[in-house]
């Protein structure tokens, strides 16, 4: 018999603010995020082995995220930073967030290409994940050299596209840089919206294997694509599965994505070998995080024993 592939670990490369909600008497009710902060603490709370790379402010915002990633089990690998945490202003409507950003001068970009990558030689190579605001430009040449060195150095890259176009100087040159990052992805995951503003036609859900084509044509083997209420389709390899939302009392989508593929990935960590035999339990396990995650304000993922008591029979 061969001994089993060992599970890997999950370092994350992105943003972590303060999401400041706006509430109907016009105050601000500040709640901890950023997209890869969120898939950090859901991928270590799903049982997965995960590091959180870009500095945390030495500020009062900077601390509650660092008491947090740490009790949810994510380990912080770089040290604080005295800049400030950077904010996002956040309205809800019908259950539908909407984002105003802050983000100059900030901790989380307080970070340089070299002091990844002497991290990543540190460690055996595992799964690199990032996405969403450090692919605006100018960061994401930071993120694309760190990128290229961690290929080079056989670490699996990881991204979510999340795109944020109202915080782009220049929408078109936010597109060619997402793309730009999208083509190094050997897991991706995107959006419909995500899809819609990177010039994608018949966004659908049953349009799905087709829009997966073009991420599987630059070497993206394992691809998630997410429509909403509308569901969410996975593809493992030449293996393919989708399905419906599963019901939900909904309170806001923050951080559902994250939820969702976060999970993804500490599957795919914590149990390297036959993620295309097990593609339908994948998925089922992800949606059903993603859907208790929305019965909260913000982003608060499940654990895995909260996930697997209400999944559906």
């Amino acid at each position: 018999m061969s001994a089993a592939v060992p599970a890997m670990h999950v370092w994350v490369l992105g943003e972590a603010l303060m999401d400041c909600m706006a509430q109907p008497d016009g105050s601000l009710r500040p709640l901890m995020g950023g997209s890869p902060f969120n898939l950090a603490r859901a991928a270590a709370l799903r049982g997965a082995d995960v590091g959180f790379l870009n500095p945390l402010s030495t500020d009062l915002f900077g601390q509650q995220m660092q008491a947090q990633l740490e009790a949810d089990g994510v380990k912080l690998l770089l040290p604080s930073s005295h800049r400030p945490t950077s904010l996002a202003v956040v309205q809800i409507s019908q259950g539908q967030p909407s984002y105003g950003f802050y983000r100059e001068g900030i901790a989380d970009r307080d970070y340089s290409v070299e002091q990844v990558l002497s991290l990543l030689e540190t460690q055996t190579p595992g799964i690199l994940h990032t996405g969403s605001l450090l692919l605006v430009p100018p960061e994401q040449e930071k993120v694309l050299a760190i990128l290229q060195g961690a290929k080079q150095r056989g670490w699996t890259i990881s991204v979510d596209v999340n795109l944020r176009p109202k915080l782009a100087a220049d929408l078109n040159a936010y597109v060619v840089a997402v793309r730009k990052v999208a083509a190094l992805a050997d897991w991706l995951k995107a959006s419909d919206e995500d899809l819609e503003t990177l010039g994608f036609s018949h966004v659908s859900r049953a349009n799905a294997p087709a829009l997966a084509a073009s991420f599987a044509g630059h070497g993206a083997s394992r691809i998630a694509l997410t429509f909403g209420a509308q569901g969410a389709y996975l593809e493992v390899d030449d293996s393919r599965a989708s399905l419906d939302v599963p019901p939900v009392t909904l309170v806001d989508t923050v951080g559902a994505g994250d939820t969702f593929w976060g999970n993804c990935l500490a599957d795919w960590a914590l149990t390297p070998e036959g993620a295309a035999q097990r593609l339908d339990t994948t998925l089922r396990q992800a949606m059903c995080a993603a859907a208790i995650n929305c019965t909260r304000a913000g982003c608060q993922p499940p654990a895995l024993a909260e996930t697997l008591s209400q999944m559906p029979i």
